[in-house]
């Protein structure tokens, strides 16, 4: 760490405390140059990582985004605007824990797509129809099956079709 007063190099930790909510650590130093204390602070810096779309152009994450994205699947739907924020937290804390500086949007849409997937049926084929780019109504019918297989939420049964 260098001194903010000498600009020197070479300084030593006299003391170091939590925080009380345990989220930074305060550190107490002292210039070995100038003999000079000084207090520096040490936290968790998070920060998502920058979305590379399909033609390489690389943009900060936007979780307005994301919330769009599930508005639109799940408009008219049955599901609770505490399990829209749930899902989109998932899909943040998901993105968050790759611990990578940059994310292929179609793994964003992936993740989207599992988190839909469990909360609406209906709005995963929404969802998916645009995302992949549907072009006829045979791939609707080859998502409905795939989806039919699956449940969507806890306690549901897959469809039999």
């Amino acid at each position: 760490m260098k001194c903010p007063f000498c600009k020197g190099h070479d300084t030593q930790v006299v003391d170091t405390r939590e925080s009380e909510a345990g989220d930074s650590i305060r550190r107490r130093r002292r210039c070995v140059s100038c003999d000079k204390r000084f207090t520096t602070y040490e936290m968790v810096e998070l920060r998502m990582p920058q979305v590379v779309k399909q033609n390489g152009i690389r943009c900060e994450f936007d979780s307005g985004k994301l919330r769009t994205s599930f508005t639109r699947a799940l408009h008219k739907r049955p599901v609770s605007t505490e399990m829209v924020d749930a899902a989109i937290d998932t899909v943040t804390h998901k993105l968050y824990a790759l611990g990578e500086r940059e994310v292929d949007s179609r793994h964003v849409g992936e993740l989207v797509m599992q988190a839909l997937l469990k909360l609406d049926k209906v709005a995963y084929i929404r969802f998916a129809s645009v995302y992949k780019s549907f072009q006829d109504v045979g791939d609707f019918a080859d998502a409905v099956k795939a989806v039919r297989r699956t449940p969507s939420r806890a306690g549901d049964k897959p469809e039999n079709g």
